[in-house]
């Protein structure tokens, strides 16, 4: 799967995921378990709030700590869209995926950055849909190319604080299961 293509059934996902929270449903705990319905939220539009700075060629000094805090404000719906527009708008660009972006560690390929974006729409599309109580089913082909992505990193984040320690499961799970345990949830 390329990844322009896993970005947008992740993103797809993770949306109509957004417009199912009810009203009451903001405080809900999530797998995530030092966020609820509402910081895993509001940690996924900051990110892409920062994604169209990012793939412009703008330096976390550029972008500064405008994004800190909460940027859900009254209206967390509302907020997404606005930070989804611009990041789907910024992928899409011609040549976005070519260059490097600056990130907390220095500069990195945007391919790498693009997947790592997409692997937090995809599992943190899982947590939410548990923090909601509804079903999510990530297309196996996306769950299986997030998952050939991560593998290899996933023993350098342990202790660091990205994700929980693995989680066993058995060899027959669907590919989103093989995922979200990999990435320390338990499916």
């Amino acid at each position: 799967m390329e990844l322009i293509d896993a970005f947008e059934s992740a993103f797809k996902e993770w949306d109509r995921l957004v417009h199912e929270v009810g009203d009451r449903q903001w405080e809900e705990p999530t797998p995530c378990t030092d966020w609820n319905v509402r910081d895993l939220v509001n940690h996924i539009v900051g990110e892409h709030l920062w994604a169209p700075h990012l793939l412009a060629g703008e330096t976390l000094a550029q972008v500064g700590d405008r994004y800190e805090g909460d940027v859900l404000g009254d209206d967390p719906v509302a907020a997404w869209e606005r930070a989804g527009s611009g990041s789907w708008s910024a992928f899409h660009r011609e040549g976005a995926l070519h260059g490097q972006v600056h990130v907390t560690g220095g500069t990195s390929p945007a391919t790498e950055y693009g997947w790592q974006m997409t692997t937090d729409l995809a599992v943190h599309g899982w947590d939410l849909a548990r923090g909601i109580g509804v079903r999510t089913r990530m297309h196996d082909e996306l769950a299986d190319a997030v998952y050939a992505q991560v593998a290899p990193q996933v023993k350098s984040w342990q202790g660091v604080g990205v994700f929980d320690p693995p989680v066993p499961v058995p060899e027959d799970v669907v590919p989103q299961e093989r995922l979200v345990a990999l990435l320390g949830r338990h499916p």
